[in-house]
């Protein structure tokens, strides 16, 4: 008897163990039922001042890796001078600069996008949308060696920085990682 106790107590161990992986996995019917009644509320802001806290932060984040990608991967090379025809490495900062340009680009615009929903920030940034919009050409131009187009990368930045300050939001340079560059 205890010898078939034992492979009892062994089989009901293995099945609970073959269970358990099988929930853990997630793959069956009755997890994606259950997993159907359960819902997370997604937060949003309900009220105006919530959304213009929001505007106001969204503006800062998109603004600061603007300016921390424009710094790191456009401004200091070009400044270092290497950005000039006989400088060693010229390609790979051309290119890493290139995607430093696109990436800034796009976060400005969300940065316009999100000032929209504050009237301080709107009103600083509206004179912007010009300049913001004349960098979309930039980084193409950046790819052929031209090597003014990182002075403007620098000047429109500086403008959205003291921009944002003229609303009351500072804007501290925040350097994206090269995956964040990556995904733009």
């Amino acid at each position: 008897m205890p010898a078939s106790i034992r492979a009892f107590a062994l089989a009901l161990a293995l099945c609970g163990a073959l269970l358990a992986g099988v929930v853990a996995c997630g793959s069956g019917a009755a997890t994606r039922e259950v997993a159907a009644y359960i819902t997370v509320p997604s937060p949003s802001p309900s009220t105006p001042a919530q959304w213009q806290r929001l505007a106001k932060a969204r503006f800062a984040v998109n603004a600061g890796l603007a300016s921390g990608a424009v710094h790191q991967w456009i401004v200091k090379p070009w400044k270092a001078g290497a950005f000039s025809k006989k400088a060693k490495g010229r390609n790979t900062a051309l290119m890493k600069a290139s995607l430093a340009g696109t990436f800034a680009y796009h976060r400005l615009m969300a940065a316009r996008r999100n000032a929209q929903g504050h009237p301080a920030l709107s009103r600083a940034i509206a004179p912007l949308a010009p300049s913001i919009d004349s960098l979309k050409s930039l980084p193409g131009r950046l790819r052929k060696g031209d090597e003014s187009a990182a002075g403007s990368f620098d000047a429109v930045i500086r403008q959205v920085k003291a921009g944002g300050k003229s609303a009351g939001v500072p804007v501290r340079s925040l350097v994206p990682s090269t995956p964040q560059l990556a995904r733009g």
